[in-house]
């Protein structure tokens, strides 16, 4: 399967974040509009992060725009999202390697691979990024968000996820397993948003 259009891995990173916002649209926007829309919810929870996240906001926010990338049908390649997305990210010039770590790993993407047999890649290829107030925030932003963007609690969002791929795939089997670690991330995150009096 070809690379892609050329436009994509030519994407400079900038520091204002355009660039995530301008890649993850032409990847997503028209054929996976749904994936679009959850995209830019988990992207605006990322905002409402930003004082809490401090000098990272703008890491935790283009890794929230383009943590579904792998999701893109010019990026399949393994069929594992965070693994495709991450790859395409690290040929992507000048992006930042927190940006690219934190896609690889999103939302305990390590037990995913596990179940499919990929867990050495993953995490020989994209190390857990040594920032775990940075890797909470971006599971909150995801696991809070529904596929239309909106917001719901942890405990709606894996049920749903659930229902939509089936207690027995390979998805399913995933998050029974990570669940307790999702809640435990999201339960971080509102508890250090308290402190710091950041409004969720």
């Amino acid at each position: 399967m070809a690379e892609g259009p050329p436009t994509y891995a030519r994407r400079v990173a900038t520091t204002d974040g355009k660039w995530a916002y301008e890649l993850a649209g032409e990847l997503l926007r028209c054929s996976l509009p749904r994936r679009w829309s959850h995209t830019l919810g988990v992207a605006a929870c990322a905002r409402t992060l930003a004082p809490l996240v401090g000098e990272k906001a703008l890491v935790l926010e283009a890794a929230a725009v383009l943590h579904d990338i792998g999701y893109a049908p010019p990026l399949v390649r393994t069929g594992f999202h965070p693994l495709d997305g991450a790859r395409y990210l690290r040929g992507v010039r000048a992006a930042d390697t927190q940006v690219v770590r934190l896609v690889a790993n999103h939302s305990y993407a390590l037990l995913e691979a596990e179940e499919r047999g990929l867990r050495d890649e993953l995490a020989d290829e994209f190390p857990l990024l040594d920032d775990p107030l940075l890797v909470d925030a971006l599971v909150y932003c995801d696991m809070t968000t529904t596929p239309d963007g909106c917001r719901m609690t942890s405990q709606e969002r894996l049920s749903e996820i659930t229902s939509r791929y089936g207690e027995d795939s390979v998805v399913g089997r995933f998050i029974r397993q990570a669940a307790p670690h999702i809640h435990a991330s999201v339960d971080r995150v509102r508890a250090a948003a308290a402190d710091a009096g950041v409004g969720l």
